[in-house]
Parts: C-alpha cells; structure tokens; sequence
C-alpha cells in the first residue's frame, strides 16, 4: 500500500468516527496518541538510509499534520477545519512525492517535481471548489455563481500547473522534436 492509500484509509477511519463530538478528554488523547505514533514512526525511519529514511520522514510528518486536522475537524466541523484538512492532505502527498524526486538527477528530477506540484494544485483547487459547493449561508443564485467561478479558477490553476509539467518533459528534447513538444503541450493545456 502507498502513501496515498494509507493516507486515504487513516482518513476514511478517522472520519467514521467524526459523528460524534469530541470531548476535551478525548481531544487530548488524541493528541497524545497522533504524538506517540508520530514518534514510532520517526524512529522506524532511523533504521533507514539516504533519500527513504527522508521519504520515511516525510511520510511520518504528513501523517502527523493530517491526523492533526482531522482531529480538529472532529471536534469543530467547520468550513475552515474541512479546508484546513484537505490542504494538510495535499501538502502531505506533495511533501512526499517532492522527496521521492531526490532520488533523480537532472531532467528527471525536474519533472517529477513539476508532476508533484500539478497534483498538488489539483488538490488544493478541488478543495477550493467543494468550500463553494458547502456554501449554506448563500442564496442559491449566489452560490451557483461562486461554484462557477471556483471550478473556472480552478480548471484554470490546474492547466496551468499541468502545462508547466508538460514544458519541463520537453526540455530533455532537442530541435523540431522539442518545438513541437512545446507546440502540444500549450494546445493540450490551452496556452
């Protein structure tokens, strides 16, 4: 199982067990047992060498910092904890995905950041869109219209990230071969 699934997995359990509030007792438990498994975790790491111990560390910190927001989720489901916890998730996939680039050299290694950060985008955009979709205090009209204008902001955000992606994969490319590659990728992204 990948990062991206584990984290997935600790959100889908945390989240089952959102339906009740979260008493202070509870919350300070919480908060002593994501420290403690925080702990175990760096210390798993320490049997690690060079780039995976770093992964490993990423992973254990992204972890930590999801588990953080979704308790605070839990004890306050607000619009801000619900966009707090998704941008903790996307920060976490990217701060590991970013690492796992120290393992390339040159192009490669570029690319795969440029990659990270366009899912990164992804992510954060779409937790842009679902905050305008889980507008209540709005009128109906109202909140059409700032879903329509998150989701083109959005759509926007996203190509451009991807395009950036796309640009990088064309500079390992030389000649005609590269001025094509460029010539695609603003037309696939709307550049």
């Amino acid at each position: 199982m990948n990062f991206k699934q584990k984290l997935t997995a600790v959100c889908a359990v945390v989240c089952m067990s959102s339906v009740f509030a979260v008493t202070p007792a509870e919350h300070k438990a919480a908060k002593e047992q994501i420290s403690a498994d925080y702990k175990a975790a760096k210390a798993h790491c320490n049997s690690l060498m060079g780039n995976a111990k770093d992964v490993c560390e990423k992973e254990a910190k992204g972890r930590e910092k999801v588990a953080e927001a979704e308790l605070d989720y839990r004890a306050d489901a607000s619009e801000r904890n619900r966009h707090n916890l998704a941008k903790a998730k996307a920060n976490a996939i990217y701060e590991v995905d970013k690492e796992k680039c120290d393992d390339l050299q040159g192009n490669p290694k570029d690319v795969c950041v440029k990659d990270a950060k366009a899912a990164r985008v992804k992510a954060l955009e779409a937790a842009k869109v679902a905050d305008a979709r889980a507008e209540s205090n709005v009128s109906p009209a109202r909140k059409a219209a700032d879903v329509s204008e998150a989701r083109k902001d959005a759509s926007q955000n996203v190509r451009e990230a991807e395009y950036k992606a796309a640009r990088e994969r064309c500079d390992a490319l030389s000649g005609d071969v590269k001025d094509k590659c460029v010539a695609d990728a603003k037309r696939i992204h709307g550049q």
